[in-house]
């Protein structure tokens, strides 16, 4: 079978990076399953993991889970995961002779692929994010690339192409649909004090003139909108739009904590480099020398398979073309229970105030102002003069969905894990606190818990230089009122009473 392209450029040397770039990316996926899965959403989490088997079809969210909802499954898988991924990293098939190579190779990218589907499916809310869909896809791309002396399929180069393709312009149209502030070139003069979870750059970005968050926005939409058409473009120009979209990516990492996925999607566009745009940069470093090795065609089976998946994401893609096509476009959406094709897009709409939830426990019997003292959170702010930490690309998925939950003035239905969270720090439960950045009632959990919500904003530069804070706040009102471990009680009896009646 031919291979599409295959007589104009070579791909072994890209493959090579791309491979171990996006093993580094799902060695920090699986340990941030390892250390936050089974508190969130395992069997005691803040969903807990047989609500999902009892109303979730396994032909509807696939997950290893599903057949075994146990949290020691749920440890080994993670902790395999991250095995797998090293493995993977340290290009562990190119090891093994060359008819096992390729065998080897799809063997440990289909196994991370489906072990990550597992916590996919498995989480819910708490992985609910564009990157998490855009990993898989890749990933299961990835199991089609081989190993070994031979070259790869050219045509998963040009899927992963098709990934990146629908990752940028995604985010450009959702952009330009979404928001006024996105046509006006505005949106920046917020994003940076609004954003999830901001990082250390993200202060001083935001107090950037004004000028250049006009020309930033414009940027935005340049490389969004018009570089993902160099992606499909002969060579060098298919390397430009990559280095474009990496450069961009850099800067959002610089700007701001978007877990893994400005690094996933650098990661993508490396698939737009060829073996002769990476030997001729290599050549302008003083004494680097690169050299790809002649490589013959990828092994029969392997083009033959790759084809084949070529065609179900052809016929996969229909809708996530509809859905980008569409003036009601929606972000982040799976269109089949495998993820294998999906539509992306991020900051449709971009929020003018930052809201901010702030947790505080006590235990005196009739607590003043001055008797509640905060937790901690290791991403979101709560002590206004604690300068932005930098996480990405690790996921604090508590850390996030505190920022979505602050949207609101009240807990809403996506908003379940609120109270089971609160219930923990009550009980002091070591699982819980392992979400909390730092707990001040340690070996003696507090006797009520409250939530508040507040609006932040950064500090001027005047403000800053006079106080050394990072961020004003003030109080809206309360998220959750007082509550304690006895009002739990309660509600925990009530529904046993409540489900034993309908029985």
């Amino acid at each position: 079978m031919p291979d599409a392209f295959a007589w104009t450029e070579s791909y072994w040397l890209v493959r090579l990076v791309f491979q171990r770039a996006l093993a580094v990316v799902y060695v920090v996926a699986f340990l941030v399953a390892a250390r936050q899965f089974r508190a969130l959403a395992g069997e005691e989490g803040l969903l807990p993991l047989d609500e999902y088997v009892d109303r979730t079809a396994f032909r509807e969210r696939p997950s290893l889970f599903h057949l075994f909802p146990d949290d020691r499954v749920v440890g080994a898988a993670a902790w395999t995961g991250v095995a797998l991924a090293v493995c993977a990293l340290l290009g562990v098939p190119y090891w093994l002779p060359d008819p096992y190579a390729v065998p080897a190779s799809m063997l440990l990218w289909g196994a991370m692929w489906a072990l990550y589907l597992s916590f996919v499916n498995a989480g819910r809310v708490f992985y609910g994010y564009g990157w998490e869909s855009m990993l898989l896809e890749t990933g299961f791309l990835a199991v089609f690339l081989g190993a070994g002396p031979s070259g790869p399929p050219v045509v998963v180069m040009w899927l992963l192409k098709w990934v990146l393709f629908r990752n940028m312009f995604g985010a450009g149209l959702i952009k330009i649909r979404g928001d006024n502030c996105w046509r006006e070139l505005t949106c920046l003069d917020y994003h940076y004090e609004t954003q999830p979870m901001p990082n250390p750059g993200s202060w001083y970005v935001h107090h950037l003139p004004e000028r250049f968050h006009r020309l930033e926005a414009l940027g935005n939409h340049v490389v969004e909108l018009a570089v993902p058409f160099l992606f499909f473009a002969p060579q060098p120009y298919a390397a430009i739009g990559g280095v474009a979209t990496i450069a961009f990516q850099l800067w959002l990492m610089v700007s701001g904590n978007f877990s893994w996925l400005n690094a996933l999607s650098a990661v993508q566009a490396i698939a737009t480099f060829s073996d002769g745009v990476l030997t001729g940069a290599a050549s302008l470093l003083p004494g680097v020398s690169l050299a790809a090795p002649t490589v013959a065609p990828a092994p029969l089976p392997l083009r033959i398979a790759a084809w084949l998946v070529a065609l179900v994401v052809l016929a996969l893609s229909v809708k996530p073309v509809k859905n980008l096509l569409s003036e009601s476009q929606a972000m982040n959406t799976s269109f089949d229970p495998l993820s294998l094709v999906n539509t992306y897009g991020a900051f449709g709409s971009v929020t003018r105030e930052r809201y901010q939830l702030v947790v505080e426990g006590t235990n005196a019997a009739d607590p003043a102002e001055g008797d509640w003292t905060a937790y901690e959170f290791a991403g979101q702010p709560v002590r206004t003069d604690e300068r932005p930490p930098q996480w990405a690309p690790y996921h604090l998925r508590l850390d996030w969905q505190l920022w979505f939950a602050a949207m609101r003035p009240r807990p809403g239905p996506r908003q379940r894990w609120v109270a089971p969270f609160l219930a923990g720090l009550l009980n002091g439960d070591e699982a819980t606190l392992s979400l909390v950045g730092e707990n001040p009632f340690d070996g003696d959990p507090p006797e009520r818990v409250r939530v508040l919500r507040y609006r932040y904003r950064f500090t001027t530069p005047e403000e800053r230089a006079e106080t050394g804070e990072w961020w004003r706040r003030e109080r809206l009102g309360t998220y959750v009122a007082p509550v304690s471990g006895e009002a739990f009680e309660r509600e925990e009896r009530r529904a046993i009473r409540g489900s034993r009646a309908v029985q």
